[in-house]
């Protein structure tokens, strides 16, 4: 069928995102990656471009271990034994020694009973928070938390939705205080670092809050954290928020394998009970592919790399470079939200400045994520620049450096 009557209606969609200022765009195609070398971090080489070399600022790959050469090897070496495909869902024939190692692995990084995998952090929120919803269940949530709490948040049919204010936690105490009695269950969502801002969630402090009222739930309160942008890259040791605010583990923790680690997939870890009742209930769990084999055995290596004195010593480079580069910053007079996580936003405060600078950044070889209204409220208009742990010195003060000479 032609679709001579949808596709108009489609195009015209499309046509008033890109008229609102919120379509995405053509997307930035990459087509070749030159190693590190000398005082250089890696550079990367884009379709139309040409020869021109970018500074990738806007990646989440923050320990730099998706180029690592033990990583690449591991992938390479169980793709070549057991196929690039795992060849079913799970439950049926998908799932392989690599899987059941890596959850191993994780569990154990995590200091937990147990783990499982899903094909994306995406997947594990959505796929962790609508079985945890029951009729009888209040479900509360950090009003910036990620699109994938959102979106569970709207699949999931509890007695009652609640959001509360970015890290107001006397919010979220009075929330669960008007809940007590309507609701048997209380799940209490919220990100570890907030992606947009590099700000985190004091998670000792809603641990707390969550225990003063858990005796008033017959079937507790229970806390999840997503720490997509915070496992692998947060901490001393890699453990993310939990570690950053020395707080006791989530009930639920969501982690990713495709941003510290380099590699892709998600996976959540918590009692061997809760992760016995996800793998019957989680629906991408159970009707979606896993990872492949190539990439758990990667993501495996990965996390043996940061739970080593290897991946300390990428942690302590990446938080120097993360400072040099906010203090950078400071002497420039650009505006940031300073903090130990290496997102690191540049406040414009303005749309058509926010863009200007996005592109002059581009035009001199460096890739930064503008965020821009009417995506971001007017008034909060950034830059999202991201640190890597195989960016250099060099890297790092040559962007700055840019950023000075920029006149806008």
């Amino acid at each position: 069928m032609p679709l001579d009557r949808l596709s108009p209606v489609l195009d015209a969609h499309v046509k008033g995102l890109q008229e609102a200022g919120t379509a995405k765009g053509d997307e930035a195609v990459v087509v070749a990656v030159k190693p590190a070398e000398g005082d250089r971090g890696p550079r990367f080489l884009l379709r139309g471009q040409g020869d021109k070399e970018f500074i990738r600022m806007n990646s989440n790959s923050y320990m730099g271990l998706g180029l690592h050469p033990e990583v690449m090897r591991a992938e390479e070496e169980a793709t070549r034994r057991f196929g690039a495909g795992p060849g079913a869902v799970r439950f049926i024939s998908g799932t392989y020694d690599a899987h059941v190692r890596l959850e191993e692995r994780l569990a154990a990084f995590h200091g937990r009973e147990a783990a499982m995998v899903f094909s994306s952090a995406y997947a594990s929120v959505v796929s962790t928070i609508v079985p945890l919803v029951t009729a009888e269940t209040v479900l509360i949530s950090d009003e910036l938390n990620h699109n994938c709490i959102i979106n569970a948040m709207r699949l999931a049919r509890p007695v009652g939705k609640d959001v509360y204010k970015h890290l107001d936690l006397a919010e979220l105490d009075a929330r669960l205080d008007e809940w007590k009695g309507r609701a048997k269950r209380a799940l209490i969502v919220t990100d570890g670092i907030f992606s947009m801002r590099g700000d985190h969630a004091p998670l000792d402090r809603i641990v707390e809050v969550c225990r003063k009222h858990d005796a008033d739930y017959e079937e507790n309160v229970v806390l999840l954290v997503d720490d997509s942008h915070g496992v692998g890259a947060f901490g001393r040791t890699g453990r993310g928020t939990e570690e950053h605010t020395a707080s006791p583990p989530a009930d639920v923790l969501v982690g990713t394998l495709g941003k510290a680690f380099g590699v892709n997939g998600g996976y959540v870890v918590g009692t061997a009970a809760m992760v016995r009742f996800l793998r019957e209930t989680s629906m991408m769990y159970i009707y979606s592919n896993p990872i492949t084999v190539g990439e758990a055995a990667a993501a495996l290596r990965s996390v043996e790399i940061v739970d080593s004195p290897e991946g300390v010593r990428r942690l302590e480079r990446l938080r120097a470079l993360t400072e040099r580069f906010e203090q950078g910053l400071a002497s420039a007079g650009i505006e940031t939200i300073p903090g130990a996580h290496p997102v690191v936003p540049l406040m414009i405060r303005d749309t058509q400045k926010t863009r200007d600078l996005v592109r002059y950044l581009f035009d001199s070889g460096v890739l930064v994520t503008g965020l821009a209204f009417p995506v971001v409220p007017r008034g909060d208009e950034e830059i999202r620049t991201q640190i890597n742990a195989d960016h250099t010195e060099s890297d790092i003060d040559h962007v700055l450096g840019l950023l000075r000479a920029y006149k806008a």
